[in-house]
């Protein structure tokens, strides 16, 4: 085998997407479609019953809408450009681009409903109890629905795949194996979404009933007030987690996973390691390590090969 065959052999992709990405992708349409609907319905009625209850929510939920949304086009635009060369490790994290930004607009709707509720606090204003209690049931019924439909996409495995590469001092190679999914930040961000919804409905119907049969008024504000910090704290955990994806954070599970194969025996010792997230299920390292001269790359590759979840690996061997 001459070198460009060997090359030609050893070439493999950088698509890290997730297993279940294009299963996600259909869920999430789905419920952007009951969402739009649900949307439309109630800035529709809104105008025609004049209640502005109504049509409150229905521009509240066009937010939700819109992030879910952002979601559906990133499932959309990462399966289009898996195969892009322009992207150096695949677009397995274009959904954290997207969780990121669904979870800046999520903090910004808790910020908004908090602000709504203050001022109802201090200002209170005529509540169309039975017209706001129906639509918040029917809203709960599609949250409930959509939350089922998102739901449905956790807890799968995944399959890493690829081609072992061998060089004298440096090798690069992708693995097989099963492992379970780490998580996809853009359906978790739909999924929050959807429960903002729905948490916000339940708060509204307790705190309608209330007021309608308790005369207990102060109650809506204050129940937007609990929605809007429950949301804002959901809202900063996808940021958190999203951002630590797209700023490369170092994985520390897998990476003490691999010092203990790499340096377990004793006749090798890691001088650099980096560990990263390059997809939901998927994450790549780059390993220097100071070994025996009796130490072989491929012993190195072996003792690495049985690690789930390691799919992208570049290991540098200098010897003793």
């Amino acid at each position: 085998m001459n070198l460009s065959q060997r090359a030609a052999h050893l070439a493999h992709d950088h698509q890290f997407l997730g297993a279940d990405h294009d299963d996600n992708a259909r869920r999430t349409l789905w419920v952007v479609v009951l969402t739009v609907v649900m949307m439309t319905v109630e800035i529709v009625a809104g105008y025609l019953t004049g209640s502005m209850a109504l049509l409150a929510d229905g521009l509240h939920m066009a937010t939700h809408a819109g992030a879910l949304g952002i979601a559906a086009a990133a499932y959309g635009f990462a399966r289009r450009n898996a195969g892009n060369t322009r992207f150096s490790f695949g677009t397995g994290k274009v959904g954290d681009l997207a969780g990121f930004a669904s979870a800046i607009i999520l903090g910004l709707v808790a910020l908004g409903i908090a602000g709504e509720s203050l001022v109802r606090l201090l200002q209170p204003t005529r509540v169309a109890f039975g017209e706001a209690t129906l639509i918040a049931v029917v809203g709960l019924l599609v949250n409930i629905l959509s939350a089922w439909l998102l739901g449905g996409g956790h807890g799968h495995h995944a399959h890493a795949h690829g081609h072992p590469h061998d060089h004298e001092h440096h090798e690069h190679h992708e693995h097989h194996g099963h492992h379970q999914a780490h998580g996809d930040n853009n359906l978790r961000s739909a999924y929050v979404h959807v429960l903002a919804d729905a948490l916000t409905s339940v708060l509204a119907i307790a705190a309608l009933l209330a007021g309608r049969y308790l005369g207990w008024v102060w109650l809506d504000p204050v129940m937007g007030i609990v929605g809007a910090l429950v949301i804002a704290r959901w809202s900063y955990a996808l940021i958190k987690s999203s951002a630590a994806v797209l700023l490369d954070a170092s994985d520390e599970r897998v990476a003490a996973q691999i010092r203990a194969s790499v340096e377990g025996p004793g006749d090798a010792s890691i001088v650099d390691l980096h560990v990263w997230q390059v997809g939901p299920d998927a994450r790549a390292a780059i390993v220097s390590v100071v070994a025996q001269a009796s130490l072989s790359v491929e012993a190195l590759r072996g003792r690495l090969a049985v690690l789930p979840g390691l799919s992208h690996l570049t290991l540098e061997l200098r010897s003793v």
